[in-house]
């Protein structure tokens, strides 16, 4: 039987265009019917024109339809596919104006930190209400493929909130398996072997090989020469000291951890390099310019119909799968049930995964390197309170998200962290309905005189002697 396609957010230029496209080249997929989901008219009746373009110039026997109806769209539908981002490019512009003024700066700003906290405010209870109307009017064996980026903390929410099977996809590894290749000097990538562990964006290679060759000498090696350290110089540095590869960019990566964007030292040390090397606001400001560009002209009147090949995206080859029982193994990012041992059941983790006719099924990775599952977790902790705050409305938990955020705390002053939290919730309440009219706490500043004394309250026998200690310090200093 024909499979239908619902794509939400389809009036995505890129990406709608790209996954249609794969899926029409895929034979066993060639007669779907695809319904178009998104809220703007204008985007969803070019891409529904385009993509009826591609079905007659291709001879298809497909279909295509557009509606802004998302129920009307899931209805029935054997594959969902999310690639939404609320709020456009208007939200993106808060989500990195605002941080700046109080100096974090960010490249990419849509997995953590501030933008991609936010973003995922605005995100995860659209997704909760998708995966509702897949229970309520979807095909009961219908699978979420999920693009919406911040992956990891959606994904861990719609694990929270639904039973419907759903699977997150990026293509990260895929990209980065194209870097070691270049390094190591392999044509095909698709002769190494490797086994990825760890969070999306922040994904191991705990194995590396190439016809039973191991790699890691020789990736370790060419990092060691300038030439090769310069083009990825933060994922170089993590490298380095930590002792496994990881999946995401320089502009990326840098936003996650607190070692690198902190100061001018570390950007001008690390993140160097413009565009997605490193620059700031550089994700903004290309969707911008693309916005720009093409808001009076249809950016797809330019793009050719024809269909020769599949892209990297996992997407038709899992719907593949599904459809014809021919296994396909890929990353997907699942909930963590017990995958890898050490990051905590409940949240999403990205791990090897096949599927088949019976669906998709996660494998067990068993424990990572300590020292990447403790990075993980500095992640894992503001995704878990990012879906606390979408999900209960509380906005308090957004300030504990930003507080436990690497970059911004290792910027910014608790009190620093709640006025921009309450800045950037003011700023974007049209996108975030979950919040109601409920405020962030203000906390105003104590002014301590130089000559105030502290109170004298009693403490505990063993405090006591501290302080008296540090008494009997100050005295003999003085």
């Amino acid at each position: 039987m024909p499979k239908k396609i619902a794509m939400i957010g389809a009036g995505s230029v890129v990406f709608c265009k790209t996954l249609v496209s794969d899926i029409l080249a895929t034979p066993a997929l060639q007669d779907s019917e695809f319904a178009l989901m998104s809220p703007t008219e204008t985007k969803l009746r070019r891409m529904e024109a385009f993509v009826g373009r591609m079905i007659k110039d291709n001879k298809f026997p497909a279909k295509v339809w557009a509606t802004t109806n998302r129920r009307e769209a899931i209805a029935n539908a054997d594959f969902v596919v999310v690639m939404i981002q609320v709020g456009g490019h208007d939200a993106f512009g808060i989500d990195y104006h605002i941080p700046l003024k109080y100096g974090v700066d960010q490249c990419i700003g849509d997995t953590l930190g501030p933008g991609g906290i936010f973003r995922g405010l605005r995100h995860i209870p659209v997704l909760a209400d998708i995966a509702r109307d897949m229970e309520e009017v979807g095909n009961k064996h219908a699978i979420m493929l999920q693009y919406a980026n911040p992956m990891a903390a959606n994904c861990l929410a719609l694990g929270r909130v639904s039973n419907v099977p759903f699977v997150g996809l990026c293509h990260g590894v895929q990209t980065t398996l194209d870097l070691i290749a270049g390094y190591c000097g392999i044509k095909d990538k698709s002769e190494i072997t490797f086994s990825c562990g760890g969070i999306n964006h922040m994904d191991w290679f705990l194995r590396l090989e190439h016809r039973g060759r191991d790699l890691y000498p020789e990736l370790r090696e060419m990092f060691e020469k300038p030439e090769y350290y310069k083009n990825e110089k933060v994922r170089g540095e993590v490298f380095r000291h930590f002792g496994y590869f990881m999946t995401e960019s320089t502009g990326h990566l840098s936003e996650y951890v607190p070692w690198f964007r902190k100061n001018k030292k570390g950007m001008d040390l690390y993140c160097d390099e413009p565009a997605f090397g490193g620059e700031s606001g550089a994700y903004y400001k290309w969707g911008k310019t693309m916005a720009e560009k093409y808001a009076k002209v249809d950016p797809l009147q330019f793009e050719s119909s024809a269909i020769d090949h599949r892209s990297v995206e996992y997407c038709s080859w899992i719907m593949e799968a599904v459809t014809t029982g021919k296994p396909f193994r890929f990353m997907g990012n699942v909930r963590n049930d017990g995958y890898i041992t050490n990051l905590p059941n409940g949240c999403c983790v990205e791990v090897p995964t096949f599927a088949d006719d019976a669906g998709v099924h996660p494998t067990n990775i068993g424990a990572l390197p300590p020292q990447c599952a403790a990075a993980c977790m500095t992640n894992i902790n503001v995704q878990q309170l990012t879906a606390d705050a979408a999900l209960s409305g509380d906005p308090e938990h957004i300030v504990h998200a930003l507080a436990l955020d690497p970059l911004t705390a290792a910027v910014c002053t608790l009190k620093e962290i709640r006025d921009m939290a309450s800045e950037m919730l003011e700023a974007q309440r049209q996108w975030l309905p979950e919040f109601g009219n409920r405020k962030i706490r203000p906390t105003p500043t104590i002014n301590i005189p130089k000559d105030l004394k502290p109170v004298d309250v009693p403490l505990d026998p063993a405090l006591a002697i501290h302080k008296r200690f540090g008494q009997l310090i100050t005295q003999k200093t003085d």
